[in-house]
C-alpha cells in the first residue's frame, strides 16, 4: 500500500495539471452549504464561486440519470451525498479526489487520493 503522502501528491499533481478538467459535483455544493446554514463550516456563497472560477472548477449538475445509477448501488456507504457523488462518478466515467476509504468499494469508482 502506498503512503498516505506519496497519494495526496499524485492528487495534487493531477489537480495541477493544466490538463485535468476540474469539476466539483452540484452535490458537494448542497452539501457545503448545508454545513454553512448549521455552523459547521464559514463560507460566503460569493466567496465560494469566486474560489470555484478562479481554480477554473466547473460544477458538474445532478441528473436523473446520476439518481437512476442509485437503483443498483450497493450500500458500502451510508452518506447520502457521498452515494451521489459515487452514482455521478459512475455515469460520467470521471474520477473522484477523497481520501474517504469507503468509495473505494464500489467497482467502477476511480480514485485519486
Amino acid at each position: 500500500m502506498q503512503s498516505p503522502e506519496l497519494i495526496s501528491r499524485k492528487a495534487m499533481a493531477a489537480l495541477r495539471d493544466e490538463r485535468t478538467t476540474r469539476e466539483i459535483s452540484a452535490v458537494s455544493l448542497a452539501e457545503l452549504a448545508i454545513q454553512q446554514s448549521c455552523g459547521k463550516l464559514n463560507l460566503d456563497k460569493v466567496y465560494t464561486g469566486t474560489g470555484l472560477s478562479d481554480l477554473k472548477i466547473r460544477v458538474l449538475s445532478y441528473t436523473a440519470d446520476h439518481a437512476w445509477q442509485m437503483f443498483g448501488l450497493p450500500l458500502h456507504h451510508k452518506d447520502p451525498f457521498d452515494r451521489q457523488i459515487i452514482a455521478q462518478a459512475l455515469v460520467e466515467k470521471i474520477p473522484i479526489v477523497t481520501p474517504d476509504k469507503a468509495f473505494r468499494a464500489y467497482k467502477g469508482v476511480e480514485i485519486i487520493w
